[in-house]
């Protein structure tokens, strides 16, 4: 497996290290917010009075979002819910967790099915006319997963243009690579990409380069990541469109999180255990 060169790939982002396979969380899940007040109306207020958020993620992404044994998902991106959910004055345990794949992120949250999505989300303005972000508060890159070895000489974007890649549908991914002059076959998960690259479908799967790292850590010995990004990636947290107040709340708990340490002890205990810990990125209180 060769993923053990992403100091060249993140300057931000850190260095990718062997350490392990990923775990599940960061130890205890942090403590609710006792007696939290929020102005009437808001959805801060809705929330904290009925004891529980609904929260979509993926469950099929290592070291981010997925399913553990524990028949909870576990991951950064599941933490990050927890401390949203913690300030809220909500305990972990009234988490309604959903699966949201990439085609189903938008939907989601404009019918109301969900109240955030955390779901390895990049911000874009296409999205930002039916959804409002809050974030980022992590910045990756799109890259390509191959076979171990790269019998096909892969290095980079440059090399797949006219071939066949899977992306997931309704990924960013997807569309930059069409974008590329790339051939997308499409699934509604990454990890069901696997396949068709295992079996000579496809050259390449390409997403974001830490859930690449996830899945060929994962699989150990089958698949290696290029390590040539060719975007920049910022992760949100998406929201109903023009929540103003909710979309402040959330970037203000993120910014505390980099603060006291919640975010990096977040970090540590799901993708820092294959990742070395980033600078979080400024939010953007657009």
């Amino acid at each position: 497996m060769r993923i053990h060169k992403y100091a060249a790939v993140f300057a931000a982002a850190g260095a990718l290290t062997l350490a392990g396979c990923a775990g599940g969380g960061s130890g205890e899940d942090p403590a609710p917010v006792e007696d939290a007040e929020f102005e009437a109306g808001t959805t801060m207020a809705s929330l904290n009075e009925a004891g529980s958020i609904t929260i979509g993620t993926k469950f099929d992404q290592p070291l981010f979002g997925l399913m553990g044994p524990s028949g909870e998902p576990e991951g950064f991106d599941v933490e990050i819910g927890k401390i949203i959910a913690a300030d809220l004055g909500i305990e972990a345990g009234n988490i309604d967790w959903v699966e949201t794949v990439s085609a189903n992120r938008e939907p989601f949250i404009e019918n109301g099915q969900v109240d955030i999505v955390i779901a390895t989300y990049t911000i874009n303005d296409e999205r930002k006319e039916v959804v409002s972000f809050a974030g980022p508060y992590y910045e990756a890159g799109q890259d390509l997963l191959v076979l171990e070895g790269n019998p096909d000489g892969i290095e980079g974007i440059e090399d797949v243009k006219g071939e066949k890649v899977c992306s997931a549908t309704g990924s960013t991914s997807a569309d930059n690579l069409r974008a590329e002059g790339v051939e997308v076959l499409e699934t509604d998960t990454y990890s069901n990409c696997l396949e068709p690259l295992r079996s000579g479908e496809v050259v390449a799967v390409s997403t974001d380069n830490v859930i690449l790292a996830g899945l060929a850590d994962q699989n150990e010995g089958e698949f290696e990541v290029i390590e040539n990004p060719f975007t920049s990636e910022p992760y949100g947290i998406g929201l109903a469109i023009d929540d103003t107040e909710f979309r402040d709340f959330i970037n203000d708990t993120l910014e505390a999180s980099y603060e006291d340490g919640r975010w990096a002890e977040a970090w540590e205990g799901t993708a820092g255990a294959v990742l070395t810990t980033p600078e979080p990125p400024a939010v953007d209180r657009y």
